[in-house]
């Protein structure tokens, strides 16, 4: 098995390029982002969002000053002096743009001379310069206020996501010297008891402390139908109780609780880009000094050819091409898309750790996937009782001294028993490799594998042998008494997940740590062609590798330790993480909540409906910039349609992607 640190790094090296350093396309307004990274910030949105639109009083300002100018000239007829139009304009120039000018000169002095706020400033600048005062003012504002639009959208998308998760109360009622004291959950400590009133959330991950309650899981898994929990059971933090006031015993500080683990992946999700925003931030860089070049053109080139050329009108048609050329209604439509796509999964369940995968679980054609835990319940339940005696005697003598025995075999028959039919046994010895050996009610007993009938010389039926099931054979009295199979339930939406999988062309191939007789025939209920058993670890690694060898693109499933480098390994590693380990969930590019195989299925659909969108966006986008441009360059179109394109185009894109939050799978 690999270690921590073998996993990390596999698992950095699907995240190498996810970090853009020229991600400064709206850095210009990345002081009205401060509240990103608060906890509870959906409670602050519509604060959020005030702070926004307030801290843009001088674009209000210079909007108001054009306004009023536009009215004055063109509604009342009232010619201004020359010189007072230049300041008026002026000043509402350089209240609306005075940053992005600022961003522009500072990325020029960088040596970055192709970008967006450059393109901005020296085709407003350019207006200026033929005397289009108000439409230079004009194509500043309303970029600015794309820019806004752009950042409300972001933030709202942002807190959509956290919404769907943090869902920690900001104060929890605990017991302490016989009083109930409501404190800060960040003061609860290990081992106290808390209590959850009907209606209530969940603050620390914990225990059942009360004989029992029900809960609603559906922020953490998705799950509508409410969790019946039973003394001792796991409870975590973000469920919610439905009924009476319960006491929880709990097992973890706040900070370490699985739903804050959560909260921080959401957060670290949105850092990671997917392959299509990269290729367009690559594709900018050659994009944006083609599209200076090509205005330069537009101006200079008719010199040659026009015989009546005029400088001023080549150079407006010039600014207008530079002005629908700007890119940012992908630069902004494109995250927003992944937002929502984030966002999708998350409300069903599903938390995928970036963008990145996203993309990258559209691609796979080969599902690898652990058994126990992951297509089965991971549950011990008796599936059949033979005995040659009386099957109650036969049942309660059994579970007696099965009692004794911490083994998950000897637990699930017992729990088959149930407790009233238990009588404590004596002089019990436990034998290594074979079973156990005791006295119930003056009674011999022996409990175990078919060894330990030899052991001791019980002969016992030769069809035994041929079981597949896990057995146990029972002799009382030195005499063979009966036996009982025990084995672990498949899911209930496993055998449909493998047959969705199937119709999107994706193979399924399990592998387990179990016996190949049970293996082959949990495959074989599930219609799964592929299974290999009597794994460890490093089988499970050299399997996954093989299929990588050969050109298949793999998601690895499973939930246990032991499965944190192979979903390491993967090129996208899933895991159950209801009952899944804290190293597969670490390691894992996309977490399913609720442990149901199903959700799978449904993380391929929410990539293929975000990508589908980001598409979308992106034909949106350059088919209308390609035909404005067109019309820029042949003297039709102006700069006000020029800007009002542009800015139309990104809204029409920012609703697009919102489209995602609106889909089911």
């Amino acid at each position: 098995m690999k270690n921590q640190t073998q996993i990390k790094h596999i698992h950095k090296e699907k995240e190498c390029c996810s970090h853009d350093d020229n991600h400064e396309s709206h850095q210009h307004n990345e002081d009205s982002h401060n509240h990103d990274d608060h906890d509870h910030d959906h409670d602050h949105g519509d604060n959020e969002n005030t702070s926004l639109l307030l801290g843009r009083w001088p674009l209000w300002l210079s909007l108001t000053i054009l306004a009023i100018f536009l009215f004055v000239t063109f509604g009342l007829k009232i010619e201004i002096n020359k010189y007072t139009e230049i300041a008026l304009m002026l000043s509402a120039y350089l209240l609306a743009g005075y940053k992005t000018i600022a961003l522009a000169i500072r990325k020029i002095t960088r040596g970055d001379l192709f970008n967006e706020f450059t393109l901005m400033t020296i085709a407003t600048l350019g207006a200026f310069y033929i005397g289009q005062y108000s439409e230079g003012v004009a194509v500043m504002i309303f970029y600015e206020i794309g820019e806004l639009i752009q950042d409300l959208a972001v933030s709202k998308s942002k807190r959509s996501i956290k919404a769907l998760l943090d869902i920690r109360p900001d104060a929890v009622t605990v017991t302490r010297e016989n009083k109930d004291l409501e404190v800060n959950p960040q003061e609860v400590l290990i081992g106290e008891i808390i209590l959850v009133k009907a209606g209530e959330k969940v603050a620390l991950d914990g225990i059942l402390h009360s004989e029992s309650g029900v809960f609603n899981t559906a922020a953490l898994t998705g799950e509508s139908k409410p969790a019946v929990k039973s003394k001792g059971e796991q409870i975590l933090a973000g469920m919610i109780n439905t009924e009476k006031t319960v006491e929880i015993e709990t097992r973890a500080l706040f900070k370490d609780s699985k739903l804050s683990r959560i909260l921080e992946m959401v957060q670290e999700a949105t850092a990671r880009k997917a392959p299509t925003q990269l290729m367009v931030s690559r594709l900018a860089k050659i994009y944006t000094p083609i599209v200076f070049g090509l205005a330069l053109l537009i101006i200079l080139v008719p010199m040659i050819f026009v015989s009546n050329y005029d400088f001023q009108q080549w150079l407006y048609r010039g600014m207008v091409f530079l002005v629908i050329a700007c890119p940012c209604a992908l630069t902004i439509s494109i995250p927003l898309g992944y937002f929502g796509g984030i966002g999708l999964a998350s409300r069903n369940g599903i938390l995928v750790k970036g963008s990145n995968f996203l993309d990258i679980v559209t691609e796979i054609d080969t599902l690898v996937s652990d058994k126990t835990g992951t297509l089965t319940k991971g549950v011990f339940k008796v599936q059949k009782v033979e005995t040659l005696m009386d099957r109650d005697k036969f049942i309660s003598l059994t579970a007696s001294l099965e009692n004794y025995s911490t083994h998950p075999v000897a637990k699930a028959f017992v729990q088959f028993a149930g407790a009233n039919s238990l009588t404590k046994p004596t002089d019990v010895e436990e034998i290594s490799g074979h079973g156990l050996k005791g006295k119930v009610s003056d009674y011999l007993v022996l409990c175990g594998n078919t060894k330990l009938m030899k052991k001791f010389d019980i002969s016992f039926p030769e069809e035994i042998e041929k079981i597949v099931e896990t057995i146990v054979v029972v002799a009382i009295d030195n005499k063979y008494a009966g036996y009982l199979t025990i084995a672990d339930e498949i899911k209930e939406d496993s055998l449909q997940t493998i047959k969705d999988l199937k119709a999107l062309g994706i193979e399924t191939i399990m592998l387990s740590g179990d016996k190949q007789a049970i293996t082959s025939q949990i495959a074989s209920s599930l219609q799964i062609e592929k299974s290999y058993g009597d794994l460890l670890p490093e089988d499970k690694v050299r399997i996954v590798q093989e299929l990588k060898d050969q050109g298949k693109n793999i998601a690895f499933v499973g939930d246990g330790v032991n499965d944190a480098p192979v979903i390491a390994l993967a090129n996208v590693g899933i895991a159950m993480g209801g009952l899944g380990s804290d190293a597969a969930i670490e390691t894992a590019d996309i977490v399913i909540q609720n442990d149901q195989p199903s959700k799978i299925v449904s993380a391929i659909k929410a990539g293929k409906i975000t990508k589908s969108i980001v598409y979308q966006n992106i034909t949106l986008a350059m088919g209308i910039k390609v035909v404005v441009m067109i019309l820029g360059a042949g003297g039709i179109a102006t700069l006000w349609e020029a800007v009002f394109a542009d800015v139309g185009v990104a809204l029409l894109a920012i609703l697009n992607a919102f489209r995602i939050q609106g889909k089911s799978l």
